[in-house]
């Protein structure tokens, strides 16, 4: 793993947002296997406490139960806290379309309430996950930090929005922040149900039950899928970033796109099963293409993802097989 031998001080405090949640919880798992100290926030919205279950007794584990809407839970929260990883939010874009205020109350207000209880709090650095949808409509591939287009939902505003409060709180307060613009993740822990679960926990448990999975669109559409280990690595080495590349925003992916019916049939093949997709309308406010450029990540964190997505699929289908 390309975190393992990362050092910190003995006396490190992780914050962990969202820490129930699918990334958030693997954090939290990587961060105890490494020796530190982790605190978890998360109100079980969207966070699940078997996610938790695992490490709920470890010596070096709190969990508090609160919400990053409440200025006073995020204060409390971030005391003598050395690193914040700030995963908590509302995600799916077609969700957010329905939900405008609830997405602005939460992912904007709440990462600026964590900001300022950050600064506060006198925090060495808070990393915060971004997101590709950022991108909107930009057309070119691969996506480069600095060439945006015209965002495609509530949900990919929540995230621009969070990306220049956090510049504001680096050039202000000198607040050492690093976003992290996640590429479809994928992993063990991530929720396969509900109208809003990503495609690929969504078509194992589909192919699994033998059941036909419904493709929204043509699937020609195409998505930098990247697995949660290389989440992990990119999290903990941008705690470890200069000052100098503070208030910068990375693309976190693997650096390669697949093509959704491709993803498709290999799923299938890998789980034994000859089963046909159902071909369904495209989603309002989904982005057709995603392919980034990893070389800013590679630079200024040393980011260099060890899992390509036909790796990480194995693992995740050997997790799903074990846990659904």
């Amino acid at each position: 793993m390309g975190y393992a031998n990362l050092k910190f001080p003995e006396d490190s405090l992780f914050l962990v947002t969202g820490g129930a949640g699918f990334i958030g919880s693997n954090l939290c798992e990587a961060i105890l296997r490494m020796g530190y100290r982790v605190r978890c926030l998360d109100n079980l919205s969207t966070g699940k406490q078997e996610n938790i279950n695992l490490f709920k007794s470890a010596p070096s584990y709190h969990f508090i139960k609160g919400n990053i809407k409440d200025i006073d839970t995020c204060m409390n929260a971030c005391e003598g806290v050395s690193y914040v990883l700030h995963q908590a939010a509302w995600g799916s874009v077609p969700r957010s379309i329905d939900m405008p205020l609830f997405y602005c109350a939460n992912n904007i207000t709440g990462t600026l309430n964590m900001l300022e209880a950050a600064r506060q709090n006198k925090v060495k650095k808070f990393v915060y996950a971004s997101s590709s949808s950022v991108y909107g409509d930009e057309p070119n591939l691969p996506k480069t930090e600095g060439v945006e287009g015209n965002l495609l939902s509530p949900y990919a505003a929540t995230k621009r929005c969070n990306e220049e409060w956090a510049k504001q709180y680096t050039k202000h307060y000198g607040l050492d922040t690093y976003g992290l613009r996640y590429f479809n993740v994928f992993g063990r822990r991530q929720d396969p149900n509900g109208a809003y679960a990503a495609v690929i926990p969504k078509f194992i448990k589909i192919l699994m039950r033998g059941e036909r999975p419904i493709i929204n669109g043509d699937g020609k559409q195409s998505r930098d899928f990247t697995y949660i280990e290389n989440v992990i690595e990119a999290n903990l080495k941008a705690c470890q970033a200069h000052h100098e590349v503070a208030g910068e925003v990375f693309n976190i992916a693997y650096g390669r796109r697949e093509y959704l019916i491709d993803i498709y049939h290999a799923l299938n093949k890998a789980l034994g099963k000859n089963i046909k997709p159902i071909f369904g309308p495209e989603r309002k406010g989904d982005i057709r293409h995603s392919h980034a450029d990893i070389s800013k990540a590679i630079k200024f964190l040393g980011y260099k993802p060890e899992y390509s997505f036909r790796r990480g699929i194995r693992e995740a289908i050997i997790w799903y097989k074990n846990n659904l």
